[in-house]
């Protein structure tokens, strides 16, 4: 006989429900959509009222007309430079999504291997925190020193700002796999190498998906100052230009552009980061 059986019937339908109900969710669950857009839709209703009804001189902030249409003449080449807008976006996601991906192979090892190395950790710890806080412009000169003023400086920029989030989150993770896990492999006659790969990895894993949300965000940040170094093409060169003849227009449009690149790849990034570690804030 089970548990319940043997109790009053009204107790046993009030554990029954009980044993039924399902897991509240966090205070932040929700319709995260529905809200995300009813707040895209109010920032664009706050600025097409700030524009229309002149709360705001257009020299300091444009209507959504003007940069649309700034949009329209950048597309087909008509702003300064003469270039198409689709060179300039070409130009910046080669930049980014280059030094992107060469930060991402270089320092998830370097951070799982401060994670898992105490030798390593006393190492590489140092120089990491010393130029992490450093500003991109802050080292732009010496960089363009070393490496010109070609693509190699631009794309050296933007790997180090993108390289110190993805290593400090790697190495994070890495001491998220308790000693038990670790222990329990190692007495399975697990070698160093697949203890890192089959367990210390997959516990990290939450926390470098998370560094390289961090990390494209750091990259398209710096791109503007990349390309600040003789570059003839890309969004960062093309809202530097238009701020010097005053085109707001076409900043704005520029900085909306690169927000929703950003925007995109964040989700895209959610989705994966679903697919790969389901069980996050599961428990």
């Amino acid at each position: 006989m089970s548990s319940i059986d043997s109790l009053p019937p009204a107790a046993a339908m009030s554990q029954a429900k009980r044993r039924r109900k399902p897991r509240r969710g966090l205070p932040g669950e929700g319709p995260t959509a529905v809200l995300s857009a009813v707040s895209v839709a109010a920032i664009a209703v706050l600025w097409w009222a700030a524009t229309a009804f002149h709360w705001v001189p257009p020299l300091f902030l444009p209507s959504p007309q003007a940069v649309w249409s700034a949009f329209i003449d950048a597309w087909n080449g008509r702003i300064q430079g003469g270039l198409p807008l689709s060179e300039h976006l070409l130009w910046s996601a080669i930049r980014v999504f280059g030094a992107f991906a060469l930060a991402s192979v270089t320092a998830v090892p370097v951070g799982i291997l401060m994670g898992v190395s105490r030798i390593a950790r006393g190492l590489l710890d140092p120089p990491l925190e010393f130029y992490r806080p450093l500003p991109p412009l802050a080292y732009l000169p010496l960089v363009v020193i070393w490496f010109g003023i070609d693509e190699t400086a631009k794309l050296i920029v933007i790997y180090l700002a993108c390289f110190a989030p993805i290593a400090m989150a790697a190495r994070a993770g890495a001491r998220s796999a308790t000693a038990e896990q670790v222990n329990a492999a190692y007495s399975l006659g697990g070698s160093f190498g697949q203890v890192v790969r089959f367990v210390v990895l997959p516990a990290a894993l939450p926390e470098i998906l998370t560094g390289l949300r961090i990390a494209i965000g750091f990259g398209w940040t710096t791109l503007v100052a990349a390309e600040m170094v003789a570059a003839t093409a890309g969004l960062g060169q093309m809202v530097l230009n238009a701020s010097s003849f005053l085109r707001t227009d076409v900043v704005v449009m520029g900085i909306v552009l690169i927000g929703l690149i950003a925007w995109t790849f964040d989700l895209g990034m959610r989705a994966l980061e679903r697919r790969l570690v389901p069980w996050r804030g599961k428990a």
